[in-house]
């Protein structure tokens, strides 16, 4: 029997809610347009930073972390939710997790072949940006329907 490295069951809850608090405050400071420049100032340690032909490499900048927190969450709660073992985890449930995980990874590409022949500019961005976590949403939302649809049965 080959191993599945799974997290516990625990840390759906946390990871749910990290996730949605992630997902609405990105979702609500997209459609309100807002500059995450301007939010949570804070000097960082960055790696790279101030454009690229102007690096400042391994130094301290001021930076809006909004956005860097709302990244964190989204990936952080959807790691959790995405790969906390259910309450009962058989062979079945395996299987469902591997086929929505190989489905979301199909329907993620596929919005980004698409978005790439027919997206240009700085929209084409914010698809990227978008896509970026894509694959662990469609997983999780294909994966929770397999499961319900299973035990409605």
């Amino acid at each position: 029997m080959t191993k599945c490295f799974l997290l516990p069951h625990s840390f759906k809850k946390v990871g749910w809610l990290l996730f949605l608090v992630g997902v609405i405050a990105g979702i609500t400071c997209m459609v309100l347009g807002v500059d995450f420049d301007d939010y949570l100032k804070v000097r960082v340690f960055t790696f790279f930073g101030d454009g690229f032909f102007k690096m400042k490499a391994f130094s301290f900048v001021e930076n809006g972390i909004l956005d860097e927190l709302i990244t964190v969450f989204i990936i952080v709660g959807g790691v959790l939710v995405g790969f906390s073992k259910t309450k009962v985890e058989d062979e079945y449930i395996s299987q469902l997790r591997l086929n929505s995980l190989v489905w979301s990874v199909y329907v993620s590409y596929a919005i980004l072949f698409l978005a790439t022949i027919f997206v240009y500019g700085m929209p084409f961005l914010d698809v990227m940006m978008v896509n970026m976590f894509t694959v662990l949403l469609f997983f999780i939302v294909r994966f929770h329907i397999q499961l319900y649809k299973a035990n409605r049965l």
